[in-house]
């Protein structure tokens, strides 16, 4: 049986954790950033959690 593959374009973008759960990033960060306000930048800068609903599929693609 081969390897699985790791999807390329899902490791770019998540990273697991120590407990299994996966870290994702915040869209809407790359430009027109003078209409945001200080505190959405600030809270989007923190990165968030994936969602339980998405979490079988996002690990699917990022096995190991």
């Amino acid at each position: 049986m081969p390897k699985m593959k790791t999807h390329s374009g899902a490791s770019k973008r998540f990273k697991k954790t120590g407990t299994g759960k996966v870290k994702r990033g915040f869209a809407f960060q790359r430009h027109i950033l003078t209409s945001k306000g200080t505190k959405r930048k600030r809270q989007m800068d923190m990165g968030g959690m994936i969602d339980k609903s998405d979490l079988p599929k996002i690990l699917r693609m990022i096995p190991y």
